[in-house]
């Protein structure tokens, strides 16, 4: 009898609770569900953070931790996505650019194009630096023409002779520039970054705090492209990207004045507006800063009174004025 009554007493509470769930209304249903999705999605959220954080976590743990190069205060570098479009022309102008618009502020350059050289043409400098009176720390110094100290690989290697290095001597080459050099005490140093997006753009990033990038480009779409490729790549690796300057904007007939875009119009200034950095500037493509860069005398010392020297000095105004803004 205890058994049947036992029995009786189970079956009722279990059509009680399916008739509870029977009744309930639509709309409960519906927002049951709905917290379930809601739930089920908060937590995929979560996870997903979790687990972006201790990736993170672990990328961080395998990266070299960022030093300051002694004695400088900061580090400007001027980088293109492809090369041919006046990068290193626009570095060396831009470094004496920069100490022409403030005489009180000293400027480095720095040629981290270790396959490919130009520093020493542009800046009409030969020889081997010598090294530091501390035998100890056996740092370089840097030969200097025009008031602005200059370090490349191009003085460490005939002139003609090819760079034929793999990747960990490109590695050991760009890590020397970077710590075995006696820059004394500089308010910048313009670092002239080989074209495109490798292992040695990674490298100057993460081993040095960097204040900001300098992307030069044509206005031409494919140059374009790859200028794209090297603003995202300074984006992914947390490096302010200071603007855009387009290089050989214009061409002057030197006789009837007639401008022609030749690499087309406006094509950096488009997408300085598309990727939400600043313009910095134009540069016009003129016979003027061929031969003054081919005689290893840059347009800006050469020829201080002239559009085209005015240009750069425009654009080194532009990113003086970026880094204030970025560093505030």
């Amino acid at each position: 009898m205890a058994l049947f009554a036992y029995s009786r007493l189970s079956h009722l509470l279990t059509i009680s609770v399916y008739k509870s769930s029977v009744l309930r209304t639509g709309s409960e249903i519906k927002h049951g569900a709905t917290c379930c999705v809601q739930f089920k999605r908060c937590q995929r959220s979560v996870d997903s953070k979790a687990l972006q954080e201790r990736q993170r976590q672990q990328m961080a743990r395998g990266l070299p931790k960022q030093k300051p190069i002694p004695g400088v205060k900061q580090v400007i570098v001027v980088a293109s996505g492809k090369g041919g479009v006046g990068k290193s022309t626009t570095a060396v102008n831009l470094a004496l650019g920069l100490m022409a618009n403030d005489m009180s502020k000293s400027v480095g350059l720095l040629d981290a194009d270790v396959f490919g050289p130009s520093i020493p043409k542009l800046m009409n400098l030969k020889g081997n630096p010598e090294l530091s009176d501390n035998l100890s720390a056996n740092r370089m110094i840097p030969l200097t023409n025009y008031g602005v100290p200059c370090m490349s690989m191009g003085f460490l290697v005939d002139d003609v002779a090819p760079i034929v290095w793999r990747g960990l001597m490109v590695m050991s080459g760009i890590e020397k520039l970077l710590r075995q050099v006696d820059w004394g005490s500089l308010d910048y140093l313009v670092v002239d970054m080989p074209p495109g997006t490798g292992d040695v753009q990674l490298s100057i990033t993460q081993n040095i705090p960097i204040a900001g990038a300098v992307i030069v480009s044509t206005p031409q779409d494919i140059a374009l492209l790859d200028a794209r490729r090297g603003a995202e790549m300074f984006k992914k690796v947390n490096v302010p990207v200071l603007g855009l300057v387009q290089n050989m904007s214009v061409f002057q007939c030197p006789r009837c004045n007639h401008e022609t875009h030749i690499f087309g119009s406006d094509g950096a200034r488009q997408l300085a507006d598309t990727l939400g950095v600043t313009f910095l500037g134009d540069i016009p493509l003129h016979i003027t800063i061929r031969e003054t860069s081919d005689r290893g005398q840059p347009v800006v010392i050469s020829s201080p009174n002239s559009p085209e020297a005015a240009a750069y000095r425009k654009v080194a105004s532009a990113v003086v004025q970026r880094l204030q803004t970025v560093s505030s």
